[in-house]
């Protein structure tokens, strides 16, 4: 697979959920007439990545996985013959989920992954962390690709990305909410570089409260044979304005280079890490809100 291009939404949301049916299918169309195998939204589409304080507003919010709503897109997945990762706020007991839905260009649901790390400390205290990470195995009209994903906050600890490269993942998603500004920015790069995969990550532009656009896509490649030296992995960072935007990773030569680099699960001693599964939290990072 020389080349795979995913399209990142980067769009500001309407305020009703119909309206951001209307507009994230009219996106997705322009996206495949650019050429994209997959495409991806920022966090929690379905409501414009809105928590409503109040708990019963909250559910009312919140809809099915199997609802109207998302198997429109995978209704379209499989019209246009392109991979399709759909965001929103899951119906799930006791609180809703923040959901990312992957539907291949068959229009099957081929990964369903809920937000780990969920940001106890705003409004996402309000709801129900997921279980685990997953990889899927992605059929594209360029190939299979191995696909994980996890969301915005997950970014920000080397284990979530690590566990997707650890099942197998060649590209993780990044659906996104937040400022993404040079030390965000960084924590990508990083997560690419350390576990040799492409991260491609989508925000909300300006015009959005608290998100700046800069969705960026980097593709792992730090060291080629016919340079001197290390190149930047970035392939993409958009600006801030509302745009779609196309970040073509090189798979083939991805592969090529975790198939002799010296990352991901290369040399590792899992067997010297055992403190990182142990539960303890002492201070300084005691926080009262924590939910473990």
């Amino acid at each position: 697979m020389k080349s795979l291009k995913v399209a990142l939404l980067q769009l500001l949301p309407e305020v009703s959920l119909e309206g951001n049916l209307k507009k994230g299918l009219e996106a997705l169309r322009k996206a495949k007439e650019m050429g994209a195998d997959i495409a991806l939204f920022p966090e929690m589409w379905s409501t414009g990545y809105n928590i409503p304080e109040d708990i019963d507003e909250l559910k009312a919010s919140a809809i099915e996985a199997d609802s109207t709503f998302v198997k429109a897109f995978g209704n379209l997945a499989r019209e246009l013959n392109m991979a399709i990762g759909i965001t929103f706020l899951e119906k799930y007991e006791p609180l809703p989920r923040n959901t990312l839905c992957l539907f291949d260009r068959f229009g099957s649901r081929v990964l369903t992954y809920a937000k780990v790390h969920t940001c106890d400390f705003g409004d996402e205290c309000r709801l129900t962390p997921g279980e685990d990470f997953y990889v899927t195995d992605l059929n594209t009209e360029q190939g299979n690709v191995k696909i994980g994903a996890m969301i915005c906050y997950d970014r920000e600890f080397p284990e979530s990305a690590r566990i997707l490269m650890l099942k197998g993942a060649e590209i993780i998603l990044v659906p996104n909410a937040c400022p993404m500004e040079i030390n965000r920015l960084s924590q990508l790069r990083a997560r690419a570089y350390e576990n040799m995969l492409g991260i491609v990550t989508v925000n909300y532009p300006v015009g959005k409260p608290d998100c700046n656009g800069h969705s960026s896509a980097f593709d792992c490649i730090a060291y080629r044979p016919s340079d001197s030296g290390s190149r930047d992995t970035l392939i993409l960072e958009a600006g801030e304005r509302e745009g779609i935007y196309i970040a073509d990773f090189p798979v083939d030569e991805i592969r090529d280079y975790r198939s002799r680099e010296v990352h991901g699960n290369a040399y590792r001693h899992p067997q010297k890490y055992k403190l990182l599964i142990s539960e303890c939290i002492e201070e300084p990072f005691i926080r009262s809100d924590d939910r473990k």
